[in-house]
């Protein structure tokens, strides 16, 4: 897989993918601003064909229901993490199977896109 971390997100929850061997981009690294609007993160998952990676809750603008309502992201995976930060690596440790099963899925064309959202103590898929 791969991914874009959005600024919030924790490093350490990329090494968790990396670890994994999956291609990660950390938001210092993606030639992004700090503070970039979340359409212009959006944006540059989308030109990288990247996953996008987000812990905060801005996102919930442009994520609604099973797809992402401005329609040029609609095809762009976004795996959401709405745990507490310290615990983000933990539970995409813990995520991380269903994670690459739903990016399985869309290689074989079984669904459009990854949209998982990692919660404390949930796991959701959005098809």
């Amino acid at each position: 897989m791969k991914l874009l971390l959005d600024e919030g997100v924790p490093v350490s929850v990329g090494k968790v993918f990396e670890k994994a061997g999956h291609d990660v981009t950390y938001f210092n690294n993606s030639g992004l601003a700090k503070g970039a609007a979340d359409p212009i993160v959006c944006a540059a998952a989308a030109a990288s064909d990247a996953i996008l990676v987000a812990a905060d809750h801005d996102m919930k603008t442009l994520a609604k229901g099973h797809g992402i309502t401005n329609a040029r992201f609609k095809k762009m995976g976004l795996i959401r993490f709405e745990c507490e930060k310290p615990k983000a690596s933990e539970r995409c440790s813990e995520a991380l199977s269903l994670i690459e099963h739903e990016e399985q899925l869309v290689l074989k064309g079984l669904c459009e896109r990854v949209f998982v959202v990692v919660a404390k103590a949930t796991l959701r898929v959005h098809r």
